[in-house]
This record gives structure tokens, sequence and C-alpha cells, in this order.
């Protein structure tokens, strides 16, 4: 698989799964009902482990689209799409205090923050191996 028709593969995981998120979030502005609610309270800190999860794979899915293309602070990269999924989760917690079904939890923004640091330095990993790959396979 060349590096742009994954970079496309990734772009089309991203949007799906963003819309996903989209979909869960309005069943929870809504006060609808989801599979996925009932099972998040079998599981000890599910909605935290759920946020950190949604939101990680989020952002690494993200991350891939954009290649990894990143800035740095210092010696810190920072990926756009990282930045994209912030940004967003920020938003969309901050909604919460003006929704009345909704409960703005800075507890959830940390498990979301944990989620985006966490799955950035994975996506890194995997673009490294990636463009090493693509490298060596170019070599041969």
């Amino acid at each position: 698989m060349t590096h742009k028709s994954f970079s496309r593969l990734a772009i089309i995981v991203a949007g799906g799964f963003f819309s996903f998120i989209l979909w869960i979030i309005y069943l929870a502005n809504t006060g609808g009902h989801s599979v996925f609610f009932d099972l998040i309270k079998y599981v000890p800190y599910g909605d935290k482990v759920g946020h950190m999860l949604l939101f990680g794979l989020l952002t690494y899915v993200v991350n891939l689209a954009l290649l990894s293309r990143h800035f740095c602070i210092g010696r810190l990269p920072l990926y756009y799409g990282a930045v994209l999924v912030s940004i967003f989760v920020l938003s969309e917690e901050i909604s919460q205090g003006f929704i009345p079904s909704r409960t703005l939890d800075i507890i959830d923004l940390v498990a979301d923050a944990v989620g985006i640091i966490l799955f950035s330095y994975l996506s890194g990993l995997t673009q490294r191996y990636l463009d090493n790959h693509r490298h060596q396979t170019r070599l041969s």
C-alpha cells in the first residue's frame, strides 16, 4: 500500500469514526439510549476509559490521515491532528455546561487529554515504522 493510499484510507476511517463520535454525542445530549452507554456502566471507570479510547483513537487516525504532520515547541512535537481533536474535545466538553442533560466534568477532560497524548505517541511510532518500511521497500 502506498503512502498516499494509506493516508486516504486513514482519512476515510477518521471521517467514519468522527461521525460515530458525533452520533454518540448526539445521543448523550438528547438523553438517547445506546448499547455503548449500557456497556460502560459495567466497566470500572467505564466513562473515563471510554473518553480516553474514543478521543485517543480519533487522534490516532487523524494524525495518520495527516501523515503525522506536526510543529515543535522546543523539542516537543505537536501533531496537527492532536491539536484539531483537542480543540473539538475542549469545545464539546465546555458545551456540556450548557446542556441540562449533560455534566461538565474536568475528569472527563483529563481522560480525553490522556487519550490524546498516549495515542499521539503511538501514531508517531506508527508513522516512523511506515516511513522506515517505505524507505526500505524503495531501496529493495
